[in-house]
């Protein structure tokens, strides 16, 4: 079983002056939902996402030894520049600087450089659709590809791990945005491998059905939620309906497990749909409560009720903890539905936007 200490590294064997790594990681989607955690970023449920592919954060680390002899306090401190889209972004640096703070005790020579973190995203700024994971994912991608220019040895293996364990500590779906197509955070029994400290790659058959899978991004509402994630999760702590939630996560990962063996849409549909579902009643449920569903939110999902009862085309929808429906489909049926969310859906999106995405491999060194 793997703890945390076992990413304390040991004595590095190489050095390097200068340099900088560029990686792209892309957002997820989780079928079964985290909501609730416990220190130190552990789920207080496990969770399965599909990676995504289009949807992806590009970040460029540029690094720079230190002169220690020229100020006093840099082993204290963390140095960094932050750019978003090749220009200063300080609103940013809190949540770079947390994680930095984070991190500190399994990468030990973050002080010893300064940092320029130039970053961008391929969807649209403020688009509503959360870039923590991916851009967290990626900045723990180029971490790591110093770490192994200072540790030649390590392995591939522990290379992925680790950086899924760092990019947990910036965002914990960050984690599930790493390496793999379908990918699992949190101890669940019938799923070896799995842990709470990192994402692993689902490790059992996934039948042809879910190959190439589709998501088609429905940006309802892409002004700022009201209320964070990181509150959101923290309601879960005195949650009348809490301990019967995670007991169901763990039921619907197990039924999961068979449905992507056996590729039974319709019941991978009552999972998935019933798990988007339950994380909003969570919300709305909590105290204080809150909704982050909107109107047009709830038409779109009457609609996809109605367009699937009607054409028996396997189509559902998922939610983020946001008003933005993703509409998932097997890639054998996408002409039929992205006619239908064209002649249906666009109309309740904001200036009809709407992005298309599928299935991916995971983070990308470019």
């Amino acid at each position: 079983m793997f703890t945390a200490a076992d990413f304390i590294p040991k004595k590095y064997t190489s050095t390097i002056e200068n340099g900088n790594f560029e990686w792209s990681a892309p957002s997820n989607i989780a079928l079964v939902k985290y909501w609730g955690k416990k220190d130190n970023q552990i789920p207080a449920n496990p969770s399965v996402s599909f990676t995504l592919n289009n949807c992806k954060t590009i970040t460029k680390l540029g690094f720079e030894k230190r002169d220690i002899s020229t100020s006093l306090n840099v082993t204290n401190s963390f140095s960094f520049d932050l750019l978003f889209e090749g220009k200063p972004k300080e609103d940013f640096k809190p949540k770079i600087q947390k994680f930095l703070e984070r991190i500190d005790a399994y990468l030990p020579f973050l002080k010893e450089y300064h940092f320029t973190i130039d970053t961008q995203n391929t969807f649209p700024h403020s688009s509503g659709i959360a870039s923590s994971a991916s851009g967290m994912a990626a900045l723990a991608m180029n971490f790591m590809s110093l770490e192994k220019v200072l540790n030649p040895e390590m392995t591939d293996d522990y290379f992925y791990q680790k950086a899924s364990f760092l990019a947990r500590l910036g965002s914990g779906s960050a984690c599930r945005s790493v390496k793999g197509k379908v990918v699992v955070w949190g101890n669940q029994a019938n799923i070896k491998g799995s842990s709470d400290l990192f994402g692993v790659e689902f490790p059992y058959t996934i039948h042809d059905n879910f190959k190439n899978y589709q998501d088609t991004i429905l940006l309802v509402d892409k002004g700022e939620k009201q209320v964070s994630s990181t509150v959101g999760h923290d309601l879960m702590h005195n949650h009348p309906y809490a301990e019967r939630r995670f007991a169901q996560a763990h039921e619907n990962l197990d039924q999961l497990i068979a449905i992507f063996e056996n590729g039974n849409l319709d019941e991978f549909i009552k999972v998935v749909e019933s798990e988007a579902l339950t994380l909003h009643a969570m919300m709305m449920t909590s105290m204080p409560y809150f909704i982050l569903m909107k109107p047009n939110t709830l038409q779109i999902i009457n609609a996809i009720w109605k367009f699937r009862n009607e054409t028996q085309i396997p189509v559902c929808f998922t939610l983020d903890a946001g008003a933005n429906v993703h509409v998932l489909y097997p890639e054998n049926v996408s002409e039929k539905v992205l006619q239908f969310i064209q002649d249906e859906l666009v109309v309740f999106c904001q200036n009809r936007q709407y992005i298309c995405d599928k299935i991916g491999e995971g983070a990308i060194a470019l």
